[in-house]
């Protein structure tokens, strides 16, 4: 889980819209009905084929570097950037249901408390990985 940039070829095609395709990665193309909607489109779908591919353990592939990646005139190349972290938490955030142990002398001070142990379980995981809420 993490940012990642890859360079992403649009061409723009006769009816004015846009093909997108990320050379790096294999089946990873999308289209738009205008610049602004392709770039949308390849954000997108960019997030989706990588966070895929962690949820399968696959490799990620180094991007290649944009000034090698030979383009027609009806075509460019261009960044696209895919924050895979987002992206889970956005459209995959079901809850699940975990079950753990603690000492009873914790669980009681705990209830004594108040304590949402579903919240607490949350955040201490949030710190142990790194991640942090909002900007």
């Amino acid at each position: 889980m993490a940012k990642y940039v890859f360079p992403a070829i649009f061409v723009q095609e006769s009816d004015g819209s846009f093909s997108v395709s990320f050379p790096d990665i294999e089946s990873c193309y999308t289209q738009g009905d205008n610049l602004q909607d392709a770039y949308q489109m390849a954000e997108d779908v960019l997030c989706l084929c990588l966070y895929k591919m962690e949820e399968a353990n696959e490799n990620i592939p180094k991007p290649s570097n944009p000034k090698n990646i030979q383009t027609k005139d009806s075509s460019f190349v261009a960044i696209i950037g895919a924050d895979t972290l987002e992206y889970r938490m956005f459209y995959d955030n079901k809850a699940v249901k975990k079950t753990l142990t603690i000492p009873q002398w914790l669980n009681t001070m705990a209830e004594r408390e108040g304590v949402n142990f579903s919240n607490v379980l949350q955040s201490a995981l949030k710190e142990k990985l790194g991640i942090h809420d909002g900007p």
